[in-house]
Formats: C-alpha cells, sequence, structure tokens
C-alpha cells in the first residue's frame, strides 16, 4: 500500500474504532501478517486488555483475518482494502434506504457498525429504534423487519458469515490454536425459518427500567427453576453486509446513467432491465450479463414504456452495433439472446475519463482537456500534430503539453531511427498511459480524503468547548420539555448560548457539511478509479 493508503486507514481506524484498534489496525496494514507475540512486542500494548480484544474487534468487522501456519501459530493480517471501505459507509446505507426504505436503511446500518449480527438480534434492534421514532400508540413489528430483510438476503446485499464446521462428539485429537471458518455456496443467502413475534420497544424513564428489569429477573428466575432455557433457532448464524453486491448495483447505476446521457432515456431503461434481471445471477466482475431472450426483457419492462416487440428489437440492435458496445449478440448466446456488458466491459473502462477530464479542466483549462482527448483517441502525436489537430498556437500547445507531462497526466515515448538516439533523428510522441494516469489520480484522491478528515477533525477540535456546551443546554431544554416546563423558563436556557457562540455554531456546522459531501464526493472519484484499475488488471 502507498503511504497516502496507509495515512487513510489509520485515520479511518481511529475515527471509527479509537487509538488502540487504530494502532493495531495501522502496524497490520505496514508490516503485514504477524503472530500475536510479535504485536504485543512492537505495539508496546497489553496482552489480554488490549492486543486481544483490539483484534476481536478488527475480526468483528472482518478488517483483520487470521491464519494457521503450519508451524502451528497463528498469523493475523490486516485487510486493507477492507478497512478503505468504511469511507464508503454512508454511501452503502443510503442505498438501502432508496431500494428498501427505512428499515433497509437501519438493517445495513447496524451490520455495518456491528459487523456481524444474527437474524434475531439485528430484527429486533431495529423494530426498537423505528418504534422510538413513530408516534405514541404505533410500534413496528417483528414480522415487517423480517420480511425486509429476507429482501436484503434475496436480492444478496445481506450474506452469511462463514461458520465453524461441526465436529464429532469425540474429537480424535486436541482442537486446532484457531478454528477455520468455512461456508457453503449454496447456504449463503438461505435464511433459517424464525417465528420472529413481538413489537418494538421504546425507552422508558429509569424508575420504569428499574421496575422491568425486576419483574423480567423474577420472569427468568422462575423459567429456569421450571425448565431449562432454550437457545435462539438462528445461534450461531451470523449475517454481514455484502460490500460487492453494493459496489456491483453503484457500477449497474453509472452504467445506466452513461446509456442514458449517450442515447436517450428508453434505452436506459432497457439497459437497467436487463441488469436487474440478472443482478443475482451475474457475478460482480463478469464481463457479460447472463444472457436474456428479447421476450423475457420485453416482458420485464416497466408498465409506463409502452414500446412494442419491433421497437425493443431495434433497439437492442442500436445497442449492440455502438462502437461501445454496450451490448451483444452472438453465436455463443444462440439466436435471439443478448447479453449486456456492463461490469468490465468497455463501457465501464471509459468511465473513468469522466472525472480525469473534470479535474484536467479545472486545473489548466479546456484547451488541455482537449489535447488530453485528442491523445486518447489517436494514441500517439508528435507535438507538430497536436497542435494542428487540436487547432491551438504552437507555443500554448507546447506550454500545455509540459504542463501535463510534469503532472504525468501524459508521457513522453521516444522512437530512434538510429542506434545513437540522436534528438534530430529521433521521433518524441506524446501518449496517454492511462493505467499509470489512472493510479496517479487514485493516489491524489486518498490524500484528498485524508486532508478532508484532518481538516474536520480540526474543527472539532477547535470548538470543543463550544460543542459541549451546546450538547448540554439541548438536553437541559429536552428534559425540561418532558417535564411541562413553561415557555419562559425555556427561552431563559436557550439565551445561555449567545448570538456570536449561535453564529459560530452555524459556521462550523456548514463548514463540516461542505467537508462530509466533499468525502462522498471524492469516493464515488475512488470508486470508479478502483474499478477500472481492477478491470484492467483482470483484462489487460
Amino acid at each position: 500500500m502507498t503511504q497516502a493508503e496507509i495515512k487513510l486507514s489509520s485515520l479511518l481506524l481511529q475515527e471509527h474504532f479509537g487509538e488502540i484498534v487504530e494502532k493495531i489496525g495501522t502496524y497490520l496494514i505496514r508490516t503485514g501478517p504477524q503472530p500475536l507475540r510479535l504485536i504485543v512486542s512492537q505495539t508496546g500494548l497489553l496482552l489480554d486488555q488490549q492486543v486481544k480484544k483490539a483484534l476481536c474487534v478488527l475480526i468483528q468487522h472482518n478488517l483483520v483475518s487470521y491464519q494457521l501456519q503450519k508451524r502451528g501459530f497463528v498469523e493475523y493480517e490486516a485487510q486493507c482494502r477492507r478497512v478503505l471501505r468504511i469511507l464508503r459507509y454512508p454511501r452503502y446505507i443510503y442505498t438501502a434506504k432508496t431500494l428498501y426504505s427505512d428499515t433497509g436503511e437501519l438493517l445495513v446500518e447496524e451490520l455495518l457498525l456491528n459487523g456481524q449480527m444474527t437474524m434475531s438480534a439485528l430484527v429486533r434492534k431495529v423494530a426498537d429504534r423505528l418504534t422510538e421514532t413513530m408516534e405514541d400508540g404505533k410500534v413496528m413489528e417483528y414480522s415487517e423487519v423480517s420480511s425486509t430483510f429476507v429482501r436484503l438476503v434475496d436480492t444478496h446485499f445481506v450474506q452469511r458469515c462463514p461458520m465453524v464446521p461441526e465436529t464429532p462428539e469425540t474429537p480424535k485429537g486436541p482442537p486446532p490454536p484457531a478454528p477455520t471458518l468455512v461456508i457453503n455456496e449454496k447456504d449463503m443467502y438461505l435464511v433459517p425459518r424464525l417465528s420472529l413475534v413481538g413489537k418494538g420497544k421504546r425507552r422508558r424513564s429509569c424508575e420504569e427500567e428499574e421496575e422491568e428489569e425486576k419483574a423480567e429477573h423474577k420472569a427468568k428466575k422462575l423459567k429456569q427453576d421450571g425448565e431449562s432455557s432454550e437457545p435462539a433457532p438462528d445461534t450461531g448464524i451470523y449475517w454481514q453486509a455484502n460490500l460487492d453486491r453494493f459496489h456491483q448495483h453503484f457500477r449497474d447505476q453509472g452504467i445506466v446513467s452513461a446509456v442514458a446521457s449517450r442515447m436517450d432515456q428508453t434505452s436506459s431503461e432497457i439497459v437497467r432491465t436487463m441488469l436487474r434481471m440478472s443482478e443475482v445471477t451475474t457475478s460482480s466482475n463478469a464481463p457479460y450479463t447472463q444472457p436474456l431472450s428479447s421476450n423475457e426483457i420485453f416482458r420485464s419492462l416497466p408498465p409506463g414504456y409502452n414500446i412494442t416487440k419491433q421497437v425493443l428489437d431495434q433497439y437492442l440492435t442500436l445497442l449492440a452495433d455502438d462502437p461501445v458496445r454496450i451490448g451483444s449478440q452472438n453465436e455463443e448466446f444462440g439466436g435471439g439472446m443478448w447479453g449486456l456488458v456492463p461490469k468490465v466491459g468497455s463501457l465501464g473502462r471509459g468511465m473513468w475519463r469522466f472525472p480525469l477530464i473534470s479535474i484536467l479542466l479545472l486545473r489548466f483549462g479546456s484547451r488541455c482537456a482537449r489535447i488530453f482527448r485528442l491523445l486518447l483517441r489517436k494514441r500517439h502525436l508528435e507535438q507538430k500534430q497536436v497542435e494542428d489537430f487540436a487547432m491551438i498556437p504552437a507555443k500554448e500547445a507546447k506550454d500545455m503539453l509540459y504542463k501535463m507531462l510534469s503532472e504525468n497526466f501524459v508521457s513522453l515515448q521516444e522512437i530512434p531511427k538510429t542506434p545513437d538516439h540522436a534528438p534530430s533523428r529521433t521521433f518524441y510522441l506524446y501518449t496517454v498511459n492511462v493505467a499509470s494516469t489512472a493510479r496517479m489520480l487514485l493516489h491524489r484522491c486518498y490524500k484528498s480524503v485524508a486532508n478532508l478528515i484532518e481538516r474536520r477533525q480540526y474543527e472539532t477540535k477547535e470548538n470543543k468547548r463550544l460543542l459541549e456546551k451546546s450538547q448540554r443546554v439541548e438536553a437541559i431544554l429536552a428534559s425540561m420539555q418532558a417535564t411541562g416546563a413553561e415557555a419562559t423558563q425555556l427561552q431563559e436556557i436557550e439565551e445561555m448560548i449567545t448570538a456570536p457562540e449561535r453564529q459560530q455554531l452555524e459556521t462550523l456546522k456548514r463548514n463540516v457539511n461542505k467537508i462530509d459531501a466533499s468525502e462522498n464526493q471524492v469516493d464515488e472519484t475512488i470508486f470508479v478509479l478502483e474499478s477500472f484499475i481492477e478491470s484492467t488488471v483482470k483484462r489487460p
């Protein structure tokens, strides 16, 4: 990993899990797989109270994996890419809210916050949270939350965690130092049959909670005296968010938007339908979707699109004949069968150019962006050819090419006519090394996000006293409103924060919101660049 990635990972771990977990996670990222003994000695932390608990937290959130070595000791390895995915958590949660409303949002949020949870515990917790937000007298049924959870699993946004395989009751030898977790691919999206009957509960006052705890304690004691308590039917079956499935959804949305801008809305809706039909049956890294017949596509179109079968066939032919090769029809699929190139095809690979050209426009102007697009299209050009094709004066073209060359956006390739490499007998061709340019831009994006996080932390630290005062005042107001205080008393409490302090709080809130929005925008660029780099590595 680069230094920018390590710094960003360290900031994310510290912000979400604290200093101890951040110290161990950063050490594993820098050094690679390490045994427990070396982690304790190199970090200087306590074994039982700090190192083991921190490793448990990291393993719970799939940020660290372990492997039993041949010599009998266990090595722990940080999942660097998984740590960087923490930056994308808000986008995962917002996607779940868009697709499955508030219930789906809270389900995914709880899974991301806790790493892994059983279905029964997750449903109860989400039902309680939803009940808290409802009006008095209304509650959320467990069955409603459970049905949304099943829909998330059916569309593969949530999946089972690997489990410890069942062992015979009388093992032949001693147990291994670390268990081996396995998962059958058929069981990965198999929801256990649970009869979750109940309703969400609201938080109560301290006195009511004490009385309720006493009643529950008595009930538990009576139950234990009468019969042994049975474990939950889904004990040991844990679930986690399937981040690869979210990434597949992001790519699909980007491809639909690209088709809409390149062609029209009807074409994008046809592409969306094809992607939706094969979203579960197609791997996220597959170059094509599953083959679909035109009749299947026609029946699956939304009711609002009143197009005939003949018009649909014309659109499919148009998609297949497009130079970007959005769709394809060949002998492999058979007659009348269509496949889409959505994941790592030429359309997905071309999406990375949009953020890069936008950066060139902002930093160097429209003429540099024109030269860059020209080099992408023509591959190799001499300086004189760049001047002629781009219709830019020689001095300006030379200056712009050197600017982009110094910033590593373009590269210079020498082709000598003779072995002595004499400048007078050498061609100098400007070109764009697509892979290295994408990696350079990705590195800068990581640095930008790290700077944004540090800036947000600085802003919060500088106004820490004011934020604490504001929180105290809000807590006092909430408690007084609950007890039915008069309006004059509430106004007196509000006046504890002066006008300048209130203005400072609004400025801080506005700045933090801008920083958060900037982080999300940079992360969208990071996702496009990472997808492009992965596609070039797997399919050069």
